[in-house]
């Protein structure tokens, strides 16, 4: 039994190895160079350094409105703040306006006048001066615009009045003054402008000067 055995273990073939050619082949690995490294790297940085600078472009322009929004709302808020009693200024004017009215119709002072008419011309002007400080700690201020050349941003022309001893464009009289509440106008001055006259009168007038007349005299003495 053992020899059947052992014959038949004999007689079995030895194992033959597989067969190269069908056995599969693995790719060779296709070596990377430092050089394409380098490439490869740069590369990155340079779209990494391009993401940031346009993150940080677009956080500056954010940053940059944000200021203006938060200006504009501030100074948004000081104008509401100085000129939210615009429509009271107004009113106060329009009683200092008047104050001065009553002021200027009483005569000026002269001797022998009844005390009563002095005291009561010092107290108009007490209250008067009183009215003009209060409102201009307020910012509201009162200009005179006699004597000035017309400003339309601060004068209304309400007549012209030809003249030669004016520049053309001069306040040579004021019905009211200019105010103003911390700059802005609040109400215009309502004034007489000069006006030029025709040329023959400026001639006339020109020739007709002292100065002309010594000329003539010193002319026909000669």
């Amino acid at each position: 039994m053992s020899i059947e055995n052992s014959t038949s273990d004999a007689a079995d073939p030895p194992a033959t190895p597989a067969d190269p050619a069908a056995a599969t082949i693995e790719p060779a690995a296709v070596p990377v160079t430092a050089e394409q490294v380098m490439r490869a790297a740069s590369a990155r940085i340079a779209e990494l350094e391009a993401e940031l600078a346009d993150m940080r472009d677009r956080w500056l322009r954010a940053e940059a409105e944000t200021q203006n929004v938060r200006h504009r709302s501030r100074r948004e808020v000081e104008e509401v703040r100085q000129f939210a009693v615009q429509a009271f200024a107004r009113d106060m004017v329009e009683a200092a306006e008047n104050l001065k009215r009553g002021l200027d119709s009483i005569p000026p002072a002269a001797a022998g006048e009844p005390e009563v008419v002095a005291r009561l011309r010092e107290g108009f002007a007490s209250v008067e001066r009183s009215v003009t400080a209060l409102l201009e700690r307020n910012g509201i201020r009162r200009e005179d615009p006699l004597g000035a050349l017309f400003d339309p941003n601060l004068h209304q022309a309400m007549a012209e009045q030809e003249t030669i001893e004016h520049p053309p464009g001069t306040i040579i009289q004021a019905w009211s003054a200019a105010w103003t509440l911390n700059g802005r106008l609040l109400r215009p001055a309502m004034v007489v402008v000069a006006k030029a006259p025709p040329a023959e009168l400026t001639a006339a007038a020109a020739h007709a000067s002292p100065a002309n007349a010594a000329a003539q005299k010193l002319d026909t003495t000669a």
